[in-house]
């Protein structure tokens, strides 16, 4: 069932890097290097909302559970839905009272993330 809960987001970070490696010979003056596989990751941010299919619902089972979730980003009228597992909910508590969580993401299943 997919839920949207940005409403709950103060904050979003995800990146999508590529490995490298090193293939310069001793010949060169300058780096030689080859692409190798694609990797995702993100960072979502918020306040915390114990409301019924808000983020709460959907993060507080991260602990308990090992199951790959869908992540739909969609940045002016474009989509990234790589498969991820979510590592962490983590919530803090700052001394003016406000209660936030942060979770962080990796990709799941080897599929290479491409936007649509």
């Amino acid at each position: 069932m997919q839920q949207a809960i940005k409403n709950d987001f103060t904050n979003l970070q995800f990146a999508t890097p590529r490995a490298v490696q090193d293939v310069t010979g001793i010949d060169k003056s300058a780096f030689e290097r080859l692409l190798l596989l694609a990797d995702f990751s993100v960072t979502f941010s918020g306040v915390f909302n114990p409301a019924a299919n808000m983020s709460h619902a959907v993060f507080s089972t991260i602990s308990s559970t090992s199951v790959t979730r869908l992540v739909t980003l969609v940045v002016s009228s474009k989509t990234l839905a790589p498969n991820c597992l979510l590592t962490d909910y983590a919530l803090t508590r700052a001394t003016g009272g406000a209660f936030t969580f942060s979770v962080p993401g990796v990709l799941a299943d080897g599929q290479v993330p491409t936007w649509s």
